[in-house]
């Protein structure tokens, strides 16, 4: 039987013919342990010990343990209700393929010890369907519906390395970085809007060994090429386009700044991040000159702000960017954007969820500082304005309503003297009138 380690051949196929499964087993769970107890190469040994898996799931595991993945984790619940999670596959484009999957690979499935998983374009599990046995052992891994299996989350997995890569890709046993799925073995391929090449989400088959050979593979690819030309034909059927391609930017709280494009998320740096967000504010463009101005209060010259919309449009994309005036040529919404309107709308509890923190706390951009005062001021006269207990408790609790002394004496106002909750808000006011003393 044949042994060797994978230097040739399709990288993505995990069992070729011929192989010796339980050879290959060891080898892996060999290599497998020297990379995670170790940390070493071991996928690219020099000293010809056995001990290589294929360059796809070193990579993996190396991008694993950049993250954080940890070889003893599992898989974690997303934080939705069994109703929220219903709600939320329903409305998701995986949804208008399921009954194509279904048909091609759940109906086959039952006693055979397979499962079949759908996801959404992060790594999450919408449906896991098949083998009721199968099912049962891969609650051990929280391989559920709702669970998060992204590469992040889990390390190298099927549907989550395929989703990381966007390609389709077979993992055999202790190719898994996570310990708890070194008994399974699976076969996974993104699913891509027709209209936009977005992807949408990945078909996965999990179960034993022979899972990993390559006629699986072609059975996963093939299902995606129906589910694909399925979504075409919605498509004809329905104008509404599959994913929401309206770029998003955030820039509240103290995280990095993100450009958001479908399933994608941009870092941004701080720069750009203050550039397209006051180009966002001023959708009839800036000049060179005022851009500067609104940028840094020592006004930067002409050539830096052109070196900056030169990165800028690499990363926003360059017919996405105007010049003279400097100017968006594409809709971008943005949180600011999402806060303001829920306060419009008079919901503010909508509009606290948003707004984690002031609009680039790290900024010194005289524009931006503007629109950081700006949207404070009308959070807080909202709660003023409303005074729903609730909502005060939650905003003087919070990084940027602590030291606002006016929402918690509209906090201490609505609650009953008598009540010990009365006694810490008053001595909390009582701490500000002393350090405001002195």
């Amino acid at each position: 039987m044949q042994s060797q380690p994978p230097t040739g051949g399709n990288p993505w196929v995990a069992v070729r013919p011929g192989d010796d499964v339980a050879m290959l087993a060891r080898r892996v769970s060999s290599a497998h342990q020297l990379f995670v107890e170790r940390h070493a190469p071991a996928g690219r040994d020099q000293a010809g010990d056995g001990n290589s898996v294929r360059s796809v799931i070193l990579d993996s595991w190396m991008r694993s343990t950049s993250k954080g993945v940890s070889p003893d984790g599992s898989a974690r619940a997303v934080d939705l209700a069994a109703a929220d999670l219903a709600a939320y596959r329903a409305s998701h484009p995986m949804s208008i393929i399921r009954p194509v999957v279904r048909k091609l690979l759940v109906e086959d499935a039952a006693d055979t010890g397979l499962l079949v998983a759908i996801t959404d374009e992060k790594g999450q599990l919408l449906w896991v369907e098949g083998d009721s046995s199968a099912k049962d052992r891969a609650l051990e891994m929280n391989f559920v519906e709702g669970a998060d299996w992204s590469e992040d989350t889990v390390g190298t997995n099927a549907p989550g390395t395929a989703l990381a890569l966007d390609h389709c890709v077979q993992i055999f046993g202790a190719e898994h970085f996570s310990r708890s799925v070194h008994d399974w073995s699976c076969s996974a391929a993104p699913v891509h809007d027709p209209a936009t090449g977005l992807i949408v989400g990945a078909i996965d088959i999990t179960g034993g060994p022979r899972v990993a050979v390559p006629e699986v593979l072609s059975l996963i690819r093939a299902t995606v090429a129906a589910a694909e030309a399925e979504l075409r034909l919605h498509l004809l059927r329905s104008p509404q386009p599959l994913v929401e391609t309206v770029l998003r930017l955030e820039v509240l709280g103290s995280g990095r700044p993100t450009l958001v494009r479908g399933a994608e998320r941009i870092p941004l740096s701080q720069r750009h991040a203050e550039i397209l967000l006051l180009l966002a504010e001023h959708p009839e463009g800036l000049s060179s000159d005022r851009l500067a101005v609104l940028l840094d209060e020592n006004e930067l010259d002409a050539v830096t702000i052109r070196a900056e919309m030169s990165r800028l449009r690499k990363v926003f994309g360059p017919a996405n960017l105007g010049s003279r005036p400097y100017r968006l040529l594409t809709e971008l919404t943005s949180d600011v954007r999402q806060v303001r309107g829920a306060l419009d709308r008079g919901e503010l509890a909508a509009a606290l969820d948003v707004y984690s923190g002031p609009v680039l706390p790290g900024s010194e951009s005289p524009g931006v500082e503007d629109l950081r005062g700006e949207l404070r001021a009308r959070v807080q006269a909202a709660l003023l304005r409303e005074g729903d207990q609730r909502l005060l408790a939650k905003w003087t609790t919070s990084v940027h309503g602590r030291e606002d002394v006016a929402a918690w004496e509209a906090y201490l106002a609505g609650l009953d003297p008598r009540s010990p909750l009365y006694s810490q808000v008053k001595s909390r006011i009582d701490l500000f009138d002393q350090q405001y003393a002195t």
